[in-house]
Formats: structure tokens, C-alpha cells, sequence
């Protein structure tokens, strides 16, 4: 024990979980792995941490994800200096000089294209069925073909474009484990796909990681965080952030504040999102997302926060008008947006109808935010007695494993 404690050695095998439950029954509350500083994935090491020794730790997240290790499944959200200081290094010097390795597997531009071809296939799944069923599938991917190749042979260009092309793929596992609601786990790839971003020496795929941990940020109201992050992106990329990153940057700063209550800063990301041009035939793929009618809704969502609900709906109708150029995904949160307005306004059945439609885009997936905008649509429904809204409340209910309407 006294080793564990001056070294910061974990133990192997079962005695950290048994470590847990005993100190857990003196405390009268359970204990994590985190808790007890056993927790053998923390990203927040990442600032003082040597490339291969994060891309190994990195390998271990998606191993035990993999595997679904009590590691893994116990991993509590990072707070403080773990979730800046990872921020902070990708943003500031020193840069990976050299980030070629030996290995058993010679490894060229054909195996990074694969991987690359893999993470397109995977999020045009992901947006069809929703992260719930997709990540298992990336994570295996992850662990059976990328992890022999990062393990392999390469020199410095290669090096970079395969550190490239991994960083995608362990975000998109990110943005898939968020949209399960397993947060902890969704922060922990997101930040290792930003180290990988650092070594990568691309500067606009760096934002882009940022730009989903902003997402993730504004998802769990840490507005703050929101502001910092967005601001570093911004800042670090500059001269390099595609013009889709740098709109939905500013959109969800004038989310955050908007629900911080600042109208006058809101107004101003607003304003400074819709002066950019985006032209989706110079993008990189990732920032796909970033399709006709997203930035309406946002600031339908801005505006709806805000209390002008007049406004909001304006907004919001033109993203729908646009959204047969989006993915079912896409146009299923345009729907959930221009609905909880409607309903809002006390417009009910026109609500009813357009969270129909939403219901119509969203049979089959599987996606913990999906079912969120379907519930939390439903509840804001719940006042009203008609039975147009009654048939989409008890559809609502089945389609997500709800509770039936009462």
C-alpha cells in the first residue's frame, strides 16, 4: 500500500474494485476508480504526456471500451485542470517535431486512406441509426485494424496523416459514445482525438475537436466552458478553421449566452455567424454536419431562449424549408426546434403535427439525444388535452420506451 501511495501505482487485477467497495462501505456511498485515483484513463495527463505514450493511452480507452472494462464503465466526467490543460497544450508550444515510429508493420498512404474511407462509413451510419448502435462497431474497428497500424511503421509524413485519420475516427467514437449518454466516455475520446489533432500538425481538424467538446459542453449547461473552448478554437485555428467550423463556433456561443441571460452578446455571435460564407465544396469531411438550415435552427433556439418566440419561429421555419438537403438526422432537429416553439406559442396541433413528422424521420434510430428532443416535446405537450396531441404523445412514448400518456 505504501508503494501505491508514494509511486501512484495502481494495483493489478480485482484489488482496485475491491479497494472501492471497501472504503465505499466505510463512507456509507459508493466509490468509482476515479475516486480513488485508480482510474488508469486520464486524459487530463495529456499536457505533460509524450506522443506514443498517449497514443498508447488512447489504445487502452478504446481496448476497454471494447471489452467493456470496469475501468472504462466507472470513468467519471474530467473537471478543472484535466479539461483545460489538454486545451491549453494543443493551442501552445511545443509542437511534435517528429512523430515517425518503428514498428513491425510497414504502414503507407493506402492504410490511412482505409481508415479514412471507415470513418465516412461510420458516421453516414451513425446518422441513420444513432450513436447507440454505431459505436461498438467503431470501437471494434479501432481496436482491430488502427491499432496496428499506430503500433507500426512509419515516418513523419505518414506518421501525420495516419494520426490524422485516427484523431476522426476516435471523434466520431466520441460523438457516438455522447449520443448513448455515456459522457464521461465521449470526453475522454474527444480529448485524446485532440492530441491526435496537435501531432497531426492540422490546425482547423484541432477546432473541429474543440467545436465537439463545445457541443458536449453546451449539452450539459457549462455554459463557461462553452465560451472558453469556442474562444480557443477560434483563436488557435486562426487562418486555418473552415468557414462551417467558424459558424457553428459563433451559434453556439450565442446559445451560451443566451441561456447565461446575455442578449447584447448573443445578438453579436448571431450577427458574426451569419456574415460567413460556407462553401461545402471546400470543407474537409467532418465538418459535414454543418448542412443548410443548421445555423437557423440554432438561432431559432437563441432566439426561443431569449423569449422572442416570434422571432425564433421565422427561424426556424426557414430550416425547415432547407432541410430535404440534410440528412434524416439533421431534419429530424430542425422539426424538434420549429415544435417546442409551437408549442410554446400554444399552437398544439401544430405542434402535434410537425413532432409527427419528426417521429416519421427518427423511426429506427437509436440516439440518446433524439430521445431527448421526442420527450422533451412530448412534456412540453403534456398541458394540452386534444387528441391530435394525445396520438403523438402515446406514438412518442413507444417509439422512445417511454412511459405510456396518461
Amino acid at each position: 500500500m505504501r508503494r501505491w501511495i508514494r509511486d501512484n501505482a495502481i494495483p493489478r487485477s480485482e484489488t482496485p474494485s475491491l479497494i472501492c467497495q471497501v472504503l465505499g462501505a466505510a463512507l456509507g456511498r459508493p466509490l468509482t476508480l476515479a475516486d480513488v485515483g485508480m482510474d488508469r484513463v486520464r486524459p487530463g495527463d495529456l499536457a505533460d504526456t509524450p506522443l506514443h505514450a498517449a497514443i498508447n493511452q488512447a489504445a487502452a480507452l478504446w481496448r476497454g471500451d471494447h471489452k467493456q472494462s470496469e475501468a472504462v464503465e466507472q470513468a467519471c466526467l474530467l473537471t478543472g485542470s484535466a479539461v483545460v490543460a489538454p486545451v491549453f497544450a494543443w493551442e501552445n508550444p511545443p509542437d511534435d517535431i517528429d512523430v515517425s515510429h518503428r514498428g513491425p508493420l510497414a504502414v503507407g498512404t493506402g492504410d490511412v486512406a482505409l481508415v479514412r474511407a471507415a470513418r465516412d462509413r461510420y458516421e453516414q451510419m451513425y446518422r441513420r441509426v444513432g450513436g447507440i448502435p454505431v459505436r461498438p462497431r467503431i470501437v471494434a474497428y479501432l481496436n482491430e485494424h488502427v491499432g496496428p497500424l499506430i503500433r507500426g511503421g512509419y515516418d513523419d509524413r505518414v506518421g501525420r496523416e495516419l494520426l490524422r485519420a485516427t484523431g476522426g475516427l476516435v471523434a466520431l467514437a466520441g460523438i457516438s459514445a455522447y449520443d448513448a449518454d455515456r459522457q464521461a466516455l465521449a470526453q475522454r475520446y474527444l480529448l485524446y482525438a485532440l492530441r491526435m489533432a496537435k501531432a497531426s500538425g492540422h490546425r482547423g481538424f484541432g477546432g473541429y475537436c474543440l467545436a465537439l467538446l463545445v457541443n458536449q459542453a453546451v449539452y450539459r449547461g457549462d455554459h463557461r466552458r462553452v465560451l472558453q473552448y469556442a474562444q480557443t478554437a477560434l483563436r488557435g485555428a486562426q487562418g486555418y478553421l473552415s468557414p462551417a467550423l467558424a459558424v457553428d463556433l459563433h451559434t453556439l456561443q450565442a446559445k451560451a449566452y443566451a441561456r447565461l441571460g446575455d442578449t447584447r452578446n448573443s445578438h453579436r455571435h448571431m450577427t458574426q455567424a451569419e456574415g460567413i460564407q460556407v462553401r461545402p465544396e471546400n470543407e474537409p469531411p467532418e465538418t459535414g454536419y454543418v448542412q443548410p438550415g443548421l445555423l437557423e435552427t440554432q438561432h431559432a433556439d437563441v432566439l426561443r431562449r431569449l423569449g422572442d418566440l416570434a422571432a425564433a419561429q421565422v427561424y426556424a421555419e426557414e430550416s425547415v424549408r432547407t432541410a430535404d438537403r440534410t440528412h434524416l438526422r439533421g431534419q429530424a432537429h430542425r422539426l424538434a426546434t420549429l415544435a417546442q416553439i409551437q408549442s410554446e406559442r400554444r399552437n398544439a396541433e401544430e405542434a402535434a403535427a410537425t413532432g409527427q413528422q419528426m417521429l416519421d424521420r427518427t423511426e429506427g434510430m437509436e440516439s440518446g439525444r433524439i430521445y431527448d428532443r421526442i420527450a422533451g416535446l412530448s412534456r412540453a405537450l403534456g398541458a394540452f388535452r386534444t387528441e391530435d396531441v394525445r396520438d403523438f404523445r402515446e406514438r412518442a412514448a413507444l417509439q422512445t420506451g417511454g412511459e405510456p400518456v396518461a
